[in-house]
């Protein structure tokens, strides 16, 4: 198993010029792996909604868009497997698996650690990637991340009780005004 830091650090490396959108647990420690325009911290009331979000981001950009979504978010919302699945668009969905719905206390998720997230996704209709192990997600972190979506990638990760609701570095506003900059920017220098 590895830690959260371990199996993003990874993705943060390989992640090329994709939206990453970071959601519970991830929030607090993205920034300190990748901080720029095309980092996005979705912490909003309600869990279970960055995969739709970035569904629309990656079909309205034609630009890959990684997801960095807990496990009791993906439960909050099983029907982004199929969404996911039907409109098929350049999304990694990355389940980050501790177990626990860990920034509101720690409690674990139902069915805890017997949970098949593999199989709901093949289910719907999606191709998947389980890791438990820190060496062969290293090892093959950049092939599936460059692989075309939509995608899912289960993470297995040490879970921490305690945890308070992390606080995105910017306000969402500010965030959704860097990623806008940038996208223009893009799109003045490219050719037409």
């Amino acid at each position: 198993m590895m830690t959260l830091l371990e199996a993003l650090r990874p993705i943060a490396q390989h992640r090329g010029d994709q939206l990453v959108i970071s959601t519970m647990a991830a929030v607090g420690v993205w920034p300190t792996l990748s901080d720029g325009p095309l980092d996005f911290a979705y912490m909003p009331s309600a869990m279970g909604h960055a995969p739709g979000i970035a569904q629309g981001w990656a079909l309205a950009t034609g630009r890959g868009v990684i997801v960095l979504n807990g496990d009791g978010s993906t439960l909050m919302n099983l029907g982004c497997l199929v969404t996911l699945a039907q409109t098929p668009a350049n999304v990694k969905l990355v389940i980050l698996d501790n177990g626990l719905y860990e920034v509101t206390g720690g409690q674990p998720i139902c069915r805890a650690g017997q949970v098949d997230f593999m199989a709901m996704a093949s289910a719907a209709g999606l191709r998947g990637f389980r890791y438990s192990n820190l060496s062969t997600w290293q090892a093959e972190c950049e092939r599936r991340l460059q692989t075309p979506g939509p995608l899912v990638l289960h993470l297995l990760i040490e879970g921490k009780l305690g945890q308070t609701t992390p606080k995105p570095l910017r306000a969402m506003a500010e965030q959704i005004r860097r990623l806008q900059q940038y996208l223009r920017q893009r799109e003045d220098s490219e050719p037409k």
